[in-house]
C-alpha cells in the first residue's frame, strides 16, 4: 500500500506537466488559462489542475481539494507573523510545498524540543514524517501560500478553515 501512496504522490507533484494524447502543450495552456477552478473538493473523483495557481489564488487559512481513500491534499495560507499551530500527526505521514512566501518550519520527537529548524522560500518542499512534533511560520510580509498533501488523509471532504483560529478548533490529531 504504501508504494502505491508514494506513486500517487509522485504523479500529484508533477501533474502539471500532463498532457492529453494529440495536444501541443500550447492548446493545453490555451484551454487551462480560460478556465477558472472552484476551490473545493474534488476527491475521490479524478481531476487535473494547475498546482502552482489553485495554491496562489487561495485565500482560506486551508482549503481541501483533493480528498481519497488515501490520500488528501489542502491548501493553506497563512498571513504575515501566522503559524500553522503545533501539531502531532500520529497516523499521517505529510509534505509540503511552499509556493510564495518565506518562513521557518520546526519539528522534533517532543513539543518541546523543535530542534529541526529550517529556513523556507518559494518552490521548497519538506516532508513530515508521522509522530513528528511540527509547526511552519510564515516569517514574511506576505501571504505564505503552500499545498499540503497527507497520507492517509488528516481532514474531514470538503474541509474549508477560513481563519487559523477556525482550523486550530477543528483539529483533533494534534
Amino acid at each position: 500500500m504504501r508504494k502505491g501512496v508514494f506513486l500517487l504522490v509522485a504523479v500529484l507533484i508533477g501533474i502539471t506537466s500532463c498532457n492529453q494524447k494529440g495536444q501541443t502543450t500550447e492548446d493545453n495552456e490555451a484551454k487551462q488559462e480560460n478556465v477558472t477552478m472552484e476551490l473545493r473538493d474534488y476527491g475521490p473523483g479524478p481531476v487535473v489542475f494547475d498546482m502552482e495557481e489553485i495554491t496562489l489564488e487561495n485565500e482560506n487559512f486551508r482549503t481541501t481539494m483533493w480528498t481519497g481513500e488515501y490520500l488528501q491534499m489542502t491548501l493553506m495560507s497563512l498571513q504575515p507573523g501566522e503559524d500553522i499551530g503545533l501539531e502531532l500527526h500520529t497516523k499521517t505521514d505529510q509534505f509540503i510545498r511552499v509556493e510564495e512566501g518565506v518562513g521557518t518550519v520546526y519539528m522534533g520527537d517532543t513539543e518541546d524540543n523543535l530542534d529541526f529548524v529550517r529556513e523556507l522560500k518559494d518552490d521548497f518542499g519538506f516532508f513530515i514524517p508521522s509522530g513528528k512534533w511540527h509547526n511552519l511560520k510564515n516569517t514574511g510580509n506576505k501571504p505564505l501560500k503552500l499545498y499540503s498533501i497527507y497520507a492517509p488523509a488528516e481532514h474531514a471532504h470538503g474541509t474549508v478553515h477560513v481563519t487559523r483560529e477556525e482550523g486550530i478548533e477543528h483539529d483533533h490529531d494534534h
